[in-house]
């Protein structure tokens, strides 16, 4: 399977695929929507993009969304650990470490984390890691 750097176009468009053929179904409790702002990529410019759940359908995407909950930034490094590897414990450790700022709706981005974030397709989660370089 070819991989893609992080945020890449290619990347986005692989992802966009794994999404359709996975699934991005998610809790129905799940409602919030982040716009997400990386900074220092490799590609020589920020990139912006979004990612959520309302209503139990998940959606992500480049670009962001009006009427977004909360807007993290956060570099790139930063964000390839915590969205790609899965792993819970880095959002909150790069979040306490002043890696992520947020703006907005902190208390609804935390309730959803304490009730279990977007619940987790860990098919999808598997797929993304493995196009992801």
């Amino acid at each position: 399977m070819q991989k893609h750097p992080f945020l890449s176009d290619e990347w986005f468009g692989e992802v966009e695929r794994l999404v359709a053929e996975h699934g991005a179904e998610t809790p129905a409790h799940a409602n919030v929507m982040v716009n997400l702002v990386i900074t220092n990529t490799p590609f020589g410019d920020e990139r912006h993009m979004h990612m959520g759940a309302k209503d139990g359908a998940g959606a992500w995407g480049i670009g962001h969304v009006d009427g977004a909950d909360v807007t993290l930034t956060t570099d790139y490094d930063t964000a390839k650990d915590v969205f790609v590897s899965g792993n819970p414990q880095a959002g909150m450790q790069a979040f306490m470490s002043g890696k992520i700022k947020v703006q907005g709706d902190m208390a609804k981005l935390m309730a959803s984390q304490a009730a279990g974030g977007a619940g987790g397709n860990h098919l999808l989660q598997a797929a993304i890691q493995g196009v992801t370089e």
